[in-house]
């Protein structure tokens, strides 16, 4: 065992998701092992405790891990749960920390950011419940990294992480297990397989696009494999360290291939992909994309369909960004419907408390309280039992759910790579309108609540302030200016549109033609083009 001595690093905060970098950042001397360290004297039940660990395989992540098992070593962790291979889905270390009562888990993944060496590289503490860890958690490892002075660090070989079984390092206990299995248990509890196997002998084609990213080998098993769907039907379905020069972000924008494939005269009946570390999703139809709010309020709505919730939901919750379609489902079923900062870690009171079943983000993210993240093949699966067991497509399902309950359209624009004093100006500059913007009329509409979103937990009374922006006409349409906190180069300002339609016969119109009033409105009122020099948005979903 060492002690190794070293100095506090700047800009060590973790972001929404943990703490993102480029690898060129995480390759520096002493900085990875700095934000370890935090974590273990942030987390003293570590010591004597059981830690899983695992990753998306992105570059860097076989180099992490062994770092990772020398100090959980010499920190006195008494037994580390390794996913083979260093290998473990977000939503399947959530799994696993929570059917072993693991102490905690650490999940290496930059998400949907880009890998490869030039890449992205991320690493977060889950907690126990198996979700990311609360605020005060991340803001005492934070702490711990501004004061450190040294870490402690095996000098113990490197481990074979390709072979499953029981080893040690330096006396503490390691088991690589395989990183499907668990995981794959888990599904066939809340789904119908045997619907879904019908569903593909009956000769209904799907297309899967794990991006060369680390959901392949979870939907080879599980789609291929347990629901019999052809070979073939997973695409990009071996995890690579760069993705494949894929931008593993399953968005119309990044996922081209796949609507490509779902536009073509013999285009599968159903397509999906998941995105770096297999927590979002994406669906299609035949020439029909699903909005990630539309999906879960389709979810929502259709649940007792499905076996995992057949006895009905108690509750659901969404990012405050994500449309109010869900809110309408909620409405009808008379449950409650929770609105939470961007995050997933503000779902994971309200799932350990009972208050919901559902939750879901705008980001495509879509989960339950089988875990504690978001579950981007879980996702999938649940929409492919709604495709067995209703005998209707995709596209049938979504126009049935907006004649019952309107249709939300929505639509988010990406502003990137801003410089981050133009996006926080911007932002000043709005909030010091709000006070005077409640009653004004902008493209003919009144505006009807303008503030900066807050948040109280129901739970543990804990206050997030500084959310985002809101704008909110009379009619209900909405426009969300929010800066967002998972990149790793300069700032994102990201502009959310919704507009309420309940007449049926517009349900055809493209949503950013039904959106352009929203639109025109939003640039001037942040006034877009004057603090960032652009007059498009880098990414438009």
């Amino acid at each position: 065992m060492k002690v190794i001595h070293t100095q506090p690093i700047a800009g060590q905060r973790p972001g929404t998701s943990g703490l993102r970098k480029k690898v060129t950042v995480f390759q520096q001397p002493h900085y990875l092992e700095n934000f370890v360290q935090a974590i273990f004297d942030a987390v003293p039940a570590l010591k004597g405790g059981t830690l899983v660990l695992g990753g998306d395989g992105r570059f860097y992540n076989r180099v992490a891990v062994q770092i990772i098992l020398k100090m959980a070593a010499a920190n006195g962790v008494a037994q580390v749960i390794l996913g083979r291979g260093g290998i473990l889905s977000t939503p399947a270390a959530s799994s696993v920390i929570r059917k072993y009562a693991a102490t905690g888990g650490i999940v290496l993944s930059a998400s949907h950011n880009p890998g490869g060496a030039d890449g992205d590289f991320g690493i977060k503490y889950n907690t126990d419940n198996g979700g990311p860890a609360a605020e005060k958690i991340t803001e005492a490892i934070y702490q711990h990294t501004t004061r450190i002075s040294q870490y402690q660090i095996s000098d113990a070989a490197d481990l074979d992480l390709d072979v499953l079984g029981s080893f040690s390092v330096a006396g503490m206990a390691v088991e690589i297990i395989d990183p499907v299995a668990d995981y794959a248990v888990l599904m066939q509890d809340l789904f119908d397989f045997d619907a879904i196997r019908a569903w593909f002998a009956a000769g209904k084609r799907m297309q899967f696009d794990a991006m060369s990213a680390v959901a392949g080998p979870y939907a080879v098993e599980i789609i291929e494999g347990l629901l019999a769907a052809p070979c073939g039907t997973v695409v990009n379905g071996v995890p690579l360290e760069d993705f494949g020069g894929h931008h593993p972000d399953p968005n119309p924008a990044h996922a081209t291939a796949l609507i490509a494939a779902m536009s073509a005269a013999n285009a599968p009946d159903f397509g999906a992909a998941s995105d770096g570390d297999a927590d979002r999703n994406m669906v299609l139809g035949r020439n029909f994309v699903v909005t990630p709010s539309d999906s879960l309020a389709v979810l929502a709505a259709n649940a007792t369909l499905v076996p995992g919730y057949r006895k009905g939901l108690v509750g659901v919750a969404r990012s405050m960004p994500t449309s109010a379609a869900v809110d309408a489902v909620a409405k009808a079923l008379g449950i409650a419907c929770y609105e939470t900062p961007t995050g997933w870690k503000f779902f994971g009171n309200l799932l350990d408390a009972g208050k919901v079943t559902l939750c879901g983000e705008e980001s495509y993210g879509t989960g339950s309280d089988h875990v504690r993240e978001k579950d981007g093949v879980w996702a999938v699966l649940f929409w492919l039992n709604l495709l067995a067991v209703t005998g209707k497509s995709v596209e049938e399902i979504i126009t049935a759910h907006w004649a019952r309950f309107g249709r939300h359209i929505y639509s988010r624009h990406d502003f990137e790579g801003i410089a981050s004093e133009s996006a926080e100006q911007l932002m000043a500059a709005l909030r010091s309108q709000l006070p005077e913007l409640v009653g004004q009329t902008l493209g003919g509409q009144e505006i009807h609540l303008a503030d900066d979103f807050a948040y109280d937990d129901p739970v543990d009374g804990s206050h997030s302030a500084k959310q985002g922006v809101r704008i909110i006409f009379a009619n209900g349409d909405r426009i969300i200016y929010r800066l967002s906190g998972t990149g790793t180069a300069g700032a994102t300002l990201r502009v959310y549109l919704e507009k309420y339609q309940a007449d049926v016969t517009q349900d055809g119109v493209e949503a950013q033609l039904a959106l352009a009033g929203l639109i025109d409105i939003s640039r001037e009122l942040a006034k877009i083009t004057a603090f960032t020099g652009m007059a498009q948005p880098t990414v438009v979903t």
